[in-house]
Order: structure tokens, then sequence, then C-alpha cells
């Protein structure tokens, strides 16, 4: 892959304020992340009609990432070839109308068709929110202007089951997916209004195989391989997590809470190391390294028996992940031609979701077999092995000017 300036011409901003037209990229990844946790913490207990079993609430859940893992890199070649604005302003009309489809109508089926809607929304929108950030922001403020988009979708994974909690308290599952349905159609007016249009720039014709050569490309699969990485501890973390707090006898909202310590950090640490990164107080080589290195040690903490394991698990966790999730994005971003950037964004966030689901298929794998200990184990060992791989994918990608990650 070869670097090239993908911000617009055009003045900086100074200090550390944010452009008024990077807010609604922001409230769009919010959106995705407060919709998605939102629902599925919330399906399972307040919707007897619908959830007759297990087998169908993991088929709910499932429908929302399996269209993602389909559908991401799809729209993010969608997205250079026409423009990132038209495909987040057209998922997020379609979140809006998937989520009120099952606001008025309530019935099981209808419930079905939403959350594929929702799922199929979501990939076209947040892979095209990323290619935009990446777009409107100078290079050099890359590592700030993922770091902020990465914070708010955090707020979005904390607030969703929680806030989600309490709308469905008050008026059952359909409520919330009518606040979903507000919301999607506010951002979307928030984004037609204030985000700039970004004309598709020329593309040179691309074979499979040009694509499979930069896809295979270091600069690419380090951090993609960090993000995946990063991921699966954070889903594992979010799922496992309780299971260890319920065994070490803690109680739902203690367990809550841990969980909301995870989300918490990563979003409070996904700013700041993008400043550091800007300020080249940091590089991506390291910061990865670090970031992987302290997730596998917040897997290796959720190991020890009692609530210290857990609370500790949860913030190492956190922190490792937002450590990675900037850097990884701000690292593909500079490391892509701008004309290329959705279609990267897209296979990024496959990878990403691949770890999301792998994460942990792995842990309850072992768990079955063996406990979760051995469970949280075999992820550890697993994410340990790709700090070498990391290191390699890093040395031998190719050199970028400063500023270029």
């Amino acid at each position: 892959m070869t670097g090239t300036p993908t911000a617009p011409a055009g003045p900086r901003s100074g200090g550390t304020s944010v452009p008024a037209r990077m807010w609604p990229l922001y409230a769009a990844g919010f959106t995705t992340a407060f919709g998605a946790h939102g629902i599925a913490a919330n399906l399972g207990g307040f919707s007897h009609d619908a959830i007759t079993s297990l087998l169908v609430l993991g088929g709910l859940l499932a429908l929302y990432d399996g269209a993602e893992v389909l559908l991401k890199p799809v729209f993010g070649s969608l997205a250079d070839r026409i423009g990132a604005r038209p495909v987040i302003l057209g998922g997020l009309v379609a979140f809006a109308l998937a989520s009120a489809a099952y606001a008025v109508a309530g019935s099981p089926a209808w419930l079905w068709a939403a959350r594929l809607g929702q799922g199929a929304a979501a990939s076209a929108f947040s892979p095209a929110a990323s290619a935009l950030v990446a777009r409107l922001s100078p290079t050099a403020t890359h590592g700030r202007a993922f770091g902020s988009y990465g914070f708010y979708k955090s707020i979005g994974y904390t607030a969703g089951p929680l806030l989600g909690g309490v709308l469905v308290w008050v008026g059952g599952l359909r409520l919330l997916f009518a606040v979903l349905a507000v919301l999607g159609t506010a951002v979307a007016a928030w984004v037609a209004t204030a985000v700039p249009h970004v004309p598709p720039l020329p593309r040179r014709r691309q074979t499979v195989l040009d694509l499979a050569r930069r896809l295979a490309d270091p600069s690419f699969l380090g951090p993609t391989g960090a993000l995946a990485a990063a991921t699966a501890a954070l889903s594992v973390g979010v799922g496992f997590l309780p299971v260890s707090g319920a065994a070490a006898g803690l109680g739902t909202i203690t367990t809550g809470a841990a969980v909301s310590v995870l989300a918490l950090c990563a979003a409070v640490v996904q700013p700041r190391i993008g400043r550091a990164l800007d300020a080249e107080r940091l590089t991506v080589r390291t910061g990865l390294a670090a970031g992987l290195a302290v997730t596998v040690a917040g897997l290796a903490t959720a190991m020890l028996p009692g609530p210290v394991g857990v609370l500790l698990a949860a913030a190492l966790i956190g922190i490792g992940t937002g450590v990675i999730t900037p850097l990884g994005f701000a690292a593909l971003a500079n490391a892509t031609p701008a004309e290329r950037l959705g279609q990267t964004m897209g296979a990024a966030e496959l990878g990403r979701e691949l770890g999301d689901a792998g994460g942990p298929l792995i842990v309850g794998a072992v768990a079955a077999t063996a406990t979760l200990t051995y469970g949280y184990a075999a992820l550890a060992v697993l994410l340990a092995a790709g700090l070498p791989l990391l290191a390699l994918a890093q040395r031998t990608a190719p050199v970028r000017s400063p500023g270029r990650g």
C-alpha cells in the first residue's frame, strides 16, 4: 500500500477543537454501538413472546453480526465508488426504517426483519463513517480523529445496555426500537446538513489479484490483526466476565458495573492515545504491541479468583482495547490510497467482526470441555502468540513519511 494525503484542502482547525463536520460522524459511530449493544443486552429478558428459546436468542444475535460480516466490505467499496456521504445517509435512513418497522408492528417476525435490517444498515454507515473521518481530517490529526470516533462508539457500547434497559423497563422492547428510529433519523439529518460532500477520487482499475496483494500487505495485516485481537478480548470480557463475577458471588449490579468499567476505560484511553500519536510521543508499532500486551494481561488477570480478578481484567482489557483501536485505524488510513479508504475500512471492520465472533467461540469451547479459567488462558496464549507476528508485520511494512504512522 502507498499512503497519500487524504484530507481535502482547506484550513486546519487549531488547538484541540473538533470541526463541526466531524460531530455527525461521531454520532453515527455512537448510533451503531448503542443500537447493537442496547438491543442485544435486552433481547433475552424482555421479549418473551419473540424469544422462545436460547437457540432463537442466538439466532437473533447472530443475524445482526452476520449481516455485518457479509456486507461491510461491500458497502466500503461502494463508498469509494459513489462517495462515503450518500452511503452513510442511506445506511442511517435504513437503520431508522428497520427500527421503526418493529416499533410499529411489534410481532416476532418483524423483530427478525428489523434486526436483519439494522445489521445491513450498520454495515453501510459504519465503514463509510470511518473512511470519511480519514478523508475530512488532516493526516497529522488522524490519531486524534479516530481516538474521538472510538470514544463516542465506546460511550454507545456503555450506554446501550444501561439506557436500553431503562427504556425497555419503561415501555418494552418496542420503545427501544422507537428511540433508535428517532436517533437514526436525527443523525441522518445532521449528516445531511453538516457533513460536506466529498467526491469519490479517480481510481485505476483493480483486479482481484491487486486487491489480494493490498490486503496481504503487512501495513494492512498488522493493524487489522491487532484490531481483531482487541475486539475478541472485548467481546469475551463483555460476555464472560459477568459469569466469572457470578461465580465469585457478585450480584448483577456489580458484574454490570465491571462491564461498564471495561467500556469506560476503552472510551477514556482512546482520545489520549490518538493525541499521543499525532504529537509523535507514540509510534504505531510500539503502541499496538503495548496495547496487545495489556490486553493479554487482562485475560490472564481474569483467571484470578474473586472480584479483584474480574475488575482488574475489565480495566486492563478496556485499556488495551483503547490503545489498539485508534492506532489501528489511523495506521490503516495513513497506509491506504485515499480512493480505496472505504474498501480498506470495510475489510478491517470484517476482521473486527471475525474477532468479535471468534473470541467468545474459543473461550466458550475450551470452557465447555475444561473450565472458564482455561478458556481465558487459551485466548491469552493465542493473542500473546500474535505479538511476534505483529512485530514482524510492522517491521516489514513500508516506511512512511513523518506523520503518516
